[in-house]
């Protein structure tokens, strides 16, 4: 087959699908749940606001999704012997030029999204705050794809955790917070600063699964300059802190009801426990990705049920 024929090769649905890596989701959309639910202390959430914002988070967790394995295969970072679950330019499934194109696809509907969100919430949060909020938002879009495209991507000097931390923690949490109420308050960092240390706790995994073929590729990822069992300890200390953040929230801000979402601590702390002692183990650590996943969108969605239970009492 040509380049060119390559390039248009047709894809089906399903391959696309799989490229979008759903199962990133729950994690992105924890952030949401999170955010909502600490507002939904103060005032009724506004359920088109949610949907939307949740419809933004979904377009922008795909351009990212996209535009990682765009870059990786451009890098060279997706090799043959890379661990975890196989790529979709790597296998050839879709050609680099019609991932590029998604990529530019799902900016395009990340930014319309984001515009029609700040559209429904401009009425309540003013004019400064919304033009705030857009530039966040691009900034959103900017650090999804230069995470690992373009000449210097910073997810291959090592600040990715950083970035995971500030976006999928602070500014996804306190966001979601503030396009409900139009207002801040100091307890809303606390789970934000929980999300997102579990965040970055997924990152780490996955990053210490490739940490042979980052290095062989130059992607140079924080455990492949700490190693393994620095990474563990990185980790172990990530989960503490995310249980510590959220402790700290229901016993100074929360509900009495919003102490079911500790229960989560458990898989938190199993997780510490583990990769301490099986950090070299590549399927365990890809298999622990789902499990830090989900625990934190059960503990988002526990803490939004649980809100919503006590204000109903």
């Amino acid at each position: 087959m040509s380049n060119t024929a390559a390039e248009h090769k047709h894809v089906s649905l399903s391959t696309w699908i799989s490229a979008f890596r759903l199962r990133t989701l729950p994690l992105s959309f924890s952030v949401v749940i999170m955010g909502s639910a600490v507002a939904m202390q103060q005032k009724e959430l506004d359920a088109p606001l949610l949907l939307m914002t949740l419809l933004t988070t979904l377009f922008l967790q795909i351009l990212s999704n996209l535009s990682n394995d765009y870059g990786d295969s451009a890098s060279g970072a997706d090799q043959a012997g890379r661990i975890g679950p196989e790529r979709a330019v790597q296998s050839g499934a879709i050609s680099l030029s019609q991932m590029k194109s998604a990529v530019k696809v799902f900016a395009a509907l990340s930014l319309l999204s984001g515009i029609g969100l700040l559209a429904l919430a401009y009425m309540s949060i003013g004019i400064v705050p919304t033009a705030t909020l857009f530039g966040i938002g691009i900034l959103c879009i900017v650090a999804a794809i230069t995470y690992t495209v373009g000449k210097h991507p910073y997810g291959y000097v090592g600040l990715g955790d950083l970035s995971v931390f500030i976006f999928f923690g602070l500014v996804g949490v306190v966001g979601s917070f503030y396009l409900q109420t139009g207002e801040l308050n100091c307890g809303v960092w606390l789970p934000a600063a929980s999300v997102g240390a579990l965040s970055c706790g997924v990152l780490n995994m996955n990053n210490m699964r490739d940490i042979e073929s980052d290095r062989r590729a130059g992607k140079r990822t924080l455990p492949t300059h700490i190693g393994l069992r620095g990474a563990a300890v990185y980790q172990a200390l990530l989960m503490a802190a995310a249980i510590a953040a959220m402790v700290a929230y229901v016993a100074l801000f929360g509900k009495w009801a919003q102490t079911l979402c500790l229960l989560t601590a458990i898989p938190f702390t199993l997780n510490a426990v583990n990769v301490l002692r099986r950090s070299g183990e590549h399927d365990f650590l890809d298999k622990q990705l789902k499990v830090i996943s989900l625990s934190t969108f059960a503990m988002s969605a526990i803490f939004m049920i649980a809100t919503a239970v006590a204000k109903a009492l």
